[in-house]
């Protein structure tokens, strides 16, 4: 007998004949002797009315009535659900984040997790039961309902997994597993058998949306086995691991995992600043002010008490906010440069453990997009990543080359 926890997004509980699929589903489980603890999310576009409506009425609603307003689309499911598991003669009680025991900090919105009572879950599974709890949600000290950030219901999964020493967390999605990179762009995009958790982390935080990045950092700091699944078809998924298990023969080659990209991206560049100690504190501190994240950071090389170019890229939907802090406050505390932004640009990244062992990856990657007459603005790289920025015109242009050229494709997989 194995422990379960499986966790069901917004699309898989979509509608009450989808509800019922998953009941089935986790049926099936406990048929086979497996205790099983589910966590759904909101029923699929249902957050997303309730923001809106919450909009009509005020546009600055405090973040402690949007959390008690946004955590009642879980309420919903966990309920349906256990209807559903009833009717089909499944003992079950659900439970929202506040009462099974989920204790986050304050921080309404984007809480974090701090600790999980477990006794109450584990009598209803010693006594059988399957334990459907409402993710994304949580309790405060003084008893305030709290919400983890959107995409927070993956975190409640594996930290309740991770609470309950589960065998396995499993995250049942509209896809499969995890592909080598997003299948609408690259139809030949292939889904891994397995990932390391640092490869997904750098996946997650680099545009790729199948698991939240907060739930993948919970699975390697606790050693959770983490599986990805479809909830409408059944499959391996993918397992996300702690460590590669690759032997060294097989890292005889170059161990690629993915490809990611994103086009939500804009950079910013000041021309002719000081090149004196203190000048990037001085740029990038009124923008940490205003809550705003830095991704990739480039500053030309100049002479000794000459001028240089600082270029720097923040999230397409913090530009103009970006814009107006350089030129307001960052420009005049310097005594002048020139201001330059692009928001029509895309970041596309590499990602593979391989690349530790292996010389030759980067110079591949550059000559890839270079056959391709593709220009590269700004590069970053880690042991595990290579990131560039380039148009964002030619962003599908450069995944499609770079995963046929890194051997990725599905037919040349299956012609090994």
């Amino acid at each position: 007998m194995a422990l379960y926890v499986q966790k069901f997004g917004g699309t898989s509980v979509g509608s009450v004949e989808r509800i019922k699929a998953v009941a089935e589903k986790v049926k099936g489980f406990r048929d086979n002797g497996h205790q099983v603890v589910v966590v759904v999310s909101a029923m699929s576009g249902e957050t997303n009315r309730l923001i809106g409506m919450a909009n009509e009425i005020n546009d600055e609603p405090t973040p402690r009535e949007m959390d008690m307003l946004v955590s009642t689309g879980e309420q919903v499911t966990i309920s349906l659900l256990a209807m559903a598991l009833h009717k089909l003669g499944v003992p079950a009680t659900s439970y929202t984040g506040s009462q099974v025991g989920i204790l986050t900090d304050s921080a309404h919105t984007k809480a974090r997790i701090q600790r999980i009572e477990t006794d109450e879950m584990r009598e209803d599974l010693d006594e059988g039961k399957v334990v459907v709890v409402a993710g994304f949600q949580g309790v405060d000290e003084e008893g305030n309902i709290t919400t983890l950030g959107r995409g927070g219901s993956d975190t409640t999964g594996v930290a309740l997994a991770a609470a309950l020493g589960a065998d396995e967390c499993q995250i049942y999605t509209d896809v499969d597993g995890v592909y080598t990179t997003d299948p609408r762009v690259c139809s030949k995009a292939q889904r891994l058998d397995t990932i390391t958790v640092e490869e997904m982390l750098e996946l997650a935080s680099l545009g790729s949306k199948v698991l939240q990045i907060r739930a993948v950092e919970f699975a390697g700091k606790y050693n959770v086995a983490l599986r990805v699944l479809s909830s409408f078809e059944d499959g391996p998924g993918t397992l996300i691991v702690a460590d590669s298990d690759q032997d060294e023969d097989s890292m005889e080659e170059p161990l690629i995992s993915g490809i990611a990209f994103t086009a939500n991206e804009a950079k910013l560049t000041l021309l002719n600043t000081p090149d004196v100690p203190g000048v990037a504190s001085r740029i990038l501190g009124p923008i940490a002010d205003a809550n705003i994240e830095i991704d990739m950071i480039v500053q030309n090389v100049a002479p000794a008490g000459d001028y240089t170019d600082f270029t720097f890229t923040v999230a397409k939907g913090d530009y103009k906010q970006t814009m107006k802090i350089l030129q307001e406050q960052v420009i005049p505390d310097l005594g002048g440069g020139e201001l330059r932004g692009d928001d029509n640009i895309a970041k596309v990244s590499l990602v593979g453990v391989g690349m530790r062992s292996h010389a030759g990856v980067a110079s591949k990657f550059f000559r890839v997009l270079a056959d391709e007459n593709i220009n590269i603005r700004m590069v970053s790289t880690s042991e595990i990543k290579i990131s560039v920025v380039i148009d964002e015109k030619h962003m599908e242009l450069a995944v499609k080359a770079l995963h046929k050229a890194f051997g990725l494709d599905k037919s040349d997989i299956e012609s090994e």
